[in-house]
């Protein structure tokens, strides 16, 4: 609680009360004692004795302005000028060998410390800065090269596709085509990550339900496992309110959760997407029994470009990840090497006002 000012009394006021209570004291006892005992010439003696206490009064005052107050008030001083963010500053009274002195000590030590700290912070952003400003140029120079390579692609696949129609059915040429195909598929697929991540499209918010949502992302992860040994289960939740959410970024987030974990089932597995309520947030969890992930790749997993597959642009997590918190959500990982991986994708049941602003949603 902050003492009012008309009740603050200064140190120096304090440390003389005593002493002044103390001389009284001392004064009215030694008049009793003469008056009692008769003493011949007790005024001189009376007069004596109190010019000496009062002369060690005054020299104990001296000593604590000069002892204490000075150094409190030259710290006072030196504290408003570091809330000022002058980090310059430093106690003159460090060298002394007592407890002003150490006081001065550690004011200084942490005096250099935040200027220290300081520094690396002012080091690191500004290394972020540049770095934040050498992605976008290359974003925006990717995202230019992808948009042109697309049309000639697309042309490319057509003429493609004409080719296998004419090829006849036992033509040993089918094979290549098929693969000629797949690769042009993949090629499409990296452009539109990589556009998709340069130039997100702002999320448009509707009420719906996050149940069918998912259950459009597990209908298109099915057709990749017809012929795998993979089961995937899905846990609707029948009391789910419904959620303000965009339906097509959302699925587009399970699904590339879903196909990360059928990439991780090597031969036999099990996937199960499951959907929960949990403190006004909507909860979905993709969890599957496929290898894992190694531990070390944990903190990077979320990052553009981090990839362990040996083809792809790294970009699936990165995406989800944006549009997870375009919503106001997360997206959290947790994986035991051998055993499998579980994603946890929460968002809330509406809208915050933020997130609404970082999607440019008006």
């Amino acid at each position: 609680m902050t003492t009012m000012p008309g009740l603050r009394i200064r140190w120096l006021l304090k440390a003389i009360l005593p002493v002044a209570a103390v001389l009284v004291g001392g004064v009215a006892v030694f008049l009793w004692v003469s008056f009692s005992l008769a003493i011949p010439e007790w005024r001189t003696v009376l007069l004596v004795a109190a010019g000496g206490a009062v002369a060690i009064c005054c020299v104990m005052l001296v000593a604590l302005v000069v002892l204490i107050q000075r150094p409190i008030l030259e710290l006072q001083e030196k504290i408003a000028r570091l809330q000022e963010g002058d980090l310059t500053v430093q106690a003159s009274f460090a060298g002394r060998r007592d407890e002003i002195g150490d006081l001065g000590r550690h004011f200084n030590e942490m005096v250099a410390q935040l200027r220290q700290r300081r520094e690396e912070t002012h080091r690191v952003h500004q290394a972020e800065m540049s770095r934040a400003e050498h992605l976008a140029t290359l974003g925006e120079l990717a995202a230019g090269l992808a948009h042109e390579l697309r049309n000639p692609l697309a042309g490319i696949a057509g003429v493609v596709e004409v080719l296998g129609q004419e090829l006849p059915e036992t033509s040993p040429s089918r094979e290549i085509w098929k693969e000629v195909r797949l690769e042009i598929q993949q090629i499409q697929k990296i452009l539109n990550d990589l556009l998709e991540y340069a130039r997100p499209r702002p999320l448009q918010f509707l009420l719906a339900d996050l149940n069918a949502t998912a259950e459009q992302a597990l209908h298109l992860a099915r057709q990749q496992v017809r012929s795998r040994p993979i089961i995937i289960e899905f846990v609707r939740d029948s009391r789910l309110p419904l959620v303000e959410h965009d339906a097509s970024q959302i699925q587009q987030l399970l699904l590339n959760l879903l196909l990360n974990a059928v990439q991780a089932i090597e031969a036999e597995g099990r996937i199960e997407m499951r959907i929960e309520s949990q403190n006004h947030l909507a909860m979905v969890s993709v969890t599957d029994t496929g290898r894992g992930i190694d531990p070390s790749h944990l903190p990077s997993l979320f990052r553009p470009f981090f990839t362990t597959k040996g083809q792809g642009t790294g970009l699936g997590l990165s995406l989800a990840q944006r549009i997870a918190e375009g919503h106001g959500g997360s997206i959290e990982v947790s994986s035991v090497l051998g055993k499998g991986s579980r994603f946890v994708l929460r968002v809330p049941f509406r809208k915050r006002p933020a997130a609404a602003a970082a999607a440019g949603v008006k």
